[in-house]
């Protein structure tokens, strides 16, 4: 395998382009439009820039890996990819529109794979080519740092599929874990309902924004509380994810807390909008409430 494709030019896209130029691999960078990947590309350059700066990377390794990749605005140049990663919004209906037309080029030996991180492979499958030919490919954010890759293999999905795809992540140095097609995986279906009782605690008046994320920080020794991570995440996103597990198992401890569904309503979505728990707006993050 030689190229891969990514589909869908955002912060996970752009890191799992990275990534990929950096093992190596030529990448065709798709989005709605060629512009959108364009930027993108652009925004790998600053990220890889930095690492030269820092001596993490040589100059020369920079420029080869920025010469790898290739914006593109539509799915034609996907057919001489050997692996294609739909990276795009966690939506089914969006990923499915996906599926279907780069199907329409997809190579016959190629293996079609969605970044979902919540969604049932067995069901987003069946708007595949051929279900025995798709599978999850879990990154997670930054893509870049973080060394793991959740892998889900639907019902259909081949064990060839399944090599490719540990071919690969091996190749861009991460640890692979194998998680069975249930919603949330293994990460998200521990972390999420996390999230979302951060969520229940703040709307009840538990605590100040501040004090949850600093108890959590340093009571349980994570590097970031959980509302800044939330922010982090995109809060649209932990609330689709929320959707998923509770529609999925129906069990209530899955229910979006209301103070995280009023957040969506109001468009502050963390960090990527300037505001969600805290405003980003100014030199450092200030709690909103």
């Amino acid at each position: 395998m030689q190229s891969v494709g990514v589909i869908g030019a955002g912060q996970m896209g752009a890191g799992i382009a990275q990534v990929s130029a950096q093992a190596g691999y030529h990448v065709f960078l798709a989005d709605v439009k060629v512009e959108l990947a364009q930027k993108a590309s652009e925004g790998i350059a600053r990220q890889l820039g930095r690492l030269v700066e820092k001596e993490k990377l040589t100059g020369e390794a920079r420029d080869q890996a920025l010469a790898r990749i290739e914006p593109v605005g539509d799915f034609a140049p996907m057919a001489a990819a050997g692996l294609v990663i739909e990276a795009a919004t966690e939506r089914e209906e969006i990923k499915r529109a996906i599926f279907e037309n780069v199907g329409k080029v997809l190579g016959h030996q190629a293996v079609l794979a969605s970044n979902t991180s919540s969604i049932p492979i067995t069901r987003l499958a069946q708007a595949s080519p051929d279900p025995a030919r798709f599978i999850g490919v879990h990154f997670f954010n930054p893509v870049p740092l973080m060394g793991l890759i959740e892998v889900i293999r639907g019902l259909a999905t081949a064990d060839a599929t399944v090599k490719l795809v540990e071919t690969y992540a091996e190749a861009l140095g991460k640890r692979v874990v194998h998680a069975n097609d249930a919603p949330g995986f293994i990460v998200n279906r521990v972390l999420m309902p996390m999230l979302n009782e951060a969520c229940f605690a703040l709307g009840e008046g538990v605590a100040t924004i501040e004090d949850i994320d600093a108890a959590c920080q340093l009571g349980l020794n994570h590097p970031m509380g959980p509302l800044t991570l939330a922010d982090f995440i995109g809060l649209d996103t932990c609330l689709e994810i929320c959707r998923v597990l509770y529609g999925g198992t129906g069990d209530p401890k899955f229910r979006p807390a209301p103070l995280l569904v009023k957040y969506v309503e109001a468009g502050w979505l963390g960090r990527k909008t300037g505001r969600g728990f805290y405003d980003y707006t100014g030199d450092a993050p200030v709690p909103t409430r």
